[in-house]
C-alpha cells in the first residue's frame, strides 16, 4: 500500500529529526521523507498539528495468554496496543504454562502470527516455571525468537543461579530484564511503606525491598559484563545505584511506568484495588526522583508493565486484591500531560524512551524513520484534550486508577509494517 503522511512534525530522535515534513510509504517500508512530497497514493494523511513518529515500544507487557485468557488475548491486547499508539511490543513469560522452552516459544508465534495486529516479541524465561531452581532452555528459545529473558513477577533469588544465567545471556546475546523485588522484604505487605501505609493500617512494602534486589543484580551483571535491564524502577534509592553503574560504563538501563511518576502512596483512597501494584505506589519524594531520573538519562525507557486482571481480582479485599493496571491505553496521553506539558521532557526526548531506546536495548530493528526501515510509524495529536474513560478500553480487563482523569494527546493513526491498523481514533475493520 502507498501511504502519504503529509505537514506533520516529524519526531525521529534516532536520526535526530524534529521538524515538518511529509512521508512516504511504499510496500511495508519507508521510502521517503522529505519537503512537499507529491506521489501517487492509495492513502494520504494530513498530520497537520500532529506529531509523526517511530512506531512506539512498549518492552514490557503482559498478554496472559495461554493459560489466561479472561484477563487478557493476544488478539485484545494488540488491540489495546495499537489504541495506544504502540507498534511493537515484549510479552512476559509470566503465563500458564511458563514460556520457558521453545515448544511454547514456538506455540505463541503461531498464534502471535495469526492474532496479533501489531508486532509481538516474546520474553523467555530465565528459570523453568518461574521457580528459581533451573535454568530454563534459553539457548534453544534464542533460535525461536526470543528478545530477552525475564522471570518478571519474581526475583531470581539465587545469586549463583542468576550469575550462570547472565553468563548464558551473554553467550545469545540477549538482556536480561529483572524485576528487583526481595520477597522477604515485601511478604505480606500491600502499599508503600510509611505515614499512610500506617493512617490505612496496612503493612508497608520498603524502599530497600528494590534498593537491595537493584545494587545485587548490578554486582552480578558487572561481574560477567552482561547487559542488565532494571525494570519497573519505583525508589529513588535504587537510582543511585544505576547511576553509579552507569558513570563506570556498565551496561546497565532501566525503565519506569507512567503510574509511578503520575501517582504516589498518597493518591490510594479508599481501598481502591486499582491503586494497587508491584512495585507499590511511592511516596512523592519517589516520584520526584524518577522525573529527575527522567530528565538527566538515568531513566532510558518508559514502559508501561501493562498487566490486566479481571474485575473480580480488583473488586475485592485490598489485601487479596491483585497486583497491577492495565496500562497501553493511557500511557501517552499521561507522558504528554505529566510529562512534556510540564516541560519535564521535550517531545524529542519523549519519543526516545518510547522508541529508539527500547529497540537498542532488545536489539530489535525497529524505532526509527530512517529510509529503508520498516513503516512502524505512530501518529498522536497532542492537543486533544479529553477524559479517560476505561469503558472504552479495548483490553479486555479495566482495572485503571486513571477512569475519569482529564489528559492531553492521544494516538490517531497507527502503521505497522505498512499497513494502517489505526485510523483517526478508530480500529480499522479490515484488520
Amino acid at each position: 500500500m502507498k501511504i502519504l503522511i503529509k505537514n506533520g512534525r516529524v519526531i525521529d530522535p534516532a536520526n535526530n529529526i524534529d521538524e515538518i515534513c511529509d512521508i512516504f510509504v511504499e510496500d511495508g517500508k519507508i521510502k521517503e521523507i522529505d519537503k512537499n512530497i507529491t506521489k501517487e497514493n492509495e492513502k494520504t494523511i494530513n498530520a497537520d498539528k500532529m506529531w509523526v513518529t517511530p512506531g512506539l515500544i512498549d518492552m514490557h507487557v503482559h498478554l496472559r495468554e495461554p493459560g489466561f485468557k479472561y484477563k487478557e488475548t493476544i488478539s485484545t491486547g494488540t488491540k489495546s496496543a495499537a489504541m495506544g499508539g504502540f507498534t511493537t511490543i515484549c510479552a512476559m513469560a509470566n503465563t500458564k504454562p511458563t514460556v520457558d522452552n521453545e515448544i511454547i516459544v514456538e506455540y505463541i508465534n503461531s498464534k502471535i502470527q495469526k492474532e496479533a495486529i501489531i508486532n509481538v516479541f516474546q520474553v523467555g524465561a530465565i528459570t523453568k516455571d518461574l521457580a528459581g531452581e533451573e535454568l530454563s532452555q534459553i539457548g534453544e528459545m534464542k533460535k525461536v525468537g526470543i528478545c530477552a529473558i525475564s522471570d518478571d513477577g519474581l526475583s531470581v533469588k539465587n545469586a549463583n543461579l542468576l550469575k550462570q544465567a547472565m553468563k548464558y545471556a551473554n553467550m545469545f546475546d540477549l538482556p536480561i530484564l529483572s524485576h528487583c523485588e526481595d520477597t522477604d522484604l515485601t511478604a505480606k505487605g500491600q502499599i508503600n511503606s510509611g505515614k499512610h501505609s500506617d493512617f490505612m493500617g496496612f503493612r508497608g512494602i520498603s524502599n530497600d525491598s528494590e534498593e537491595l534486589i537493584v545494587s545485587r543484580d548490578i554486582i552480578l551483571a558487572n561481574s560477567v559484563d552482561a547487559r542488565l535491564h532494571i525494570m519497573h524502577v519505583s525508589a529513588r534509592e535504587s537510582l543511585e545505584h544505576i547511576r553509579f553503574a552507569k558513570s563506570k560504563g556498565q551496561k546497565v538501563t532501566a525503565e519506569v511506568c507512567p503510574h509511578h511518576f503520575t501517582l504516589c502512596d498518597e493518591d490510594i483512597k479508599e481501598y481502591d484495588a486499582n491503586f494497587k501494584m508491584s512495585p507499590p505506589l511511592r511516596a512523592k519524594e519517589d516520584v520526584e526522583a524518577l522525573i529527575k531520573a527522567l530528565q538527566d538519562g538515568t531513566i532510558d525507557v518508559i514502559a508501561t508493565d501493562h498487566a490486566p486482571h479481571h474485575k473480580d481480582e480488583k473488586n475485592c479485599e485490598f489485601e487479596l486484591a491483585a497486583n497491577g493496571i492495565v496500562g497501553l491505553e493511557t500511557a501517552v496521553p499521561l507522558c504528554i500531560t505529566e510529562l512534556v506539558n510540564k516541560n519535564i521532557l521535550s517531545p524529542k526526548e519523549l519519543i526516545e524512551k518510547l522508541t529508539i531506546n527500547p529497540a537498542r536495548i532488545l536489539n530489535l530493528n525497529k524505532g526509527t524513520l530512517s529510509v529503508g526501515a520498516d513503516a512502524d510509524i505512530t501518529i498522536i495529536d497532542p492537543n486533544l484534550k479529553y477524559k479517560i474513560d476505561k469503558n472504552k478500553f479495548e483490553s479486555l480487563s479495566k482495572n485503571t486508577p486513571f477512569h475519569g482523569r482529564e489528559v492531553q494527546g492521544k494516538a490517531a493513526f497507527v502503521i505497522v509494517n505498512g499497513k494502517i491498523v489505526l485510523d483517526n481514533g478508530e480500529l480499522c475493520k479490515t484488520i
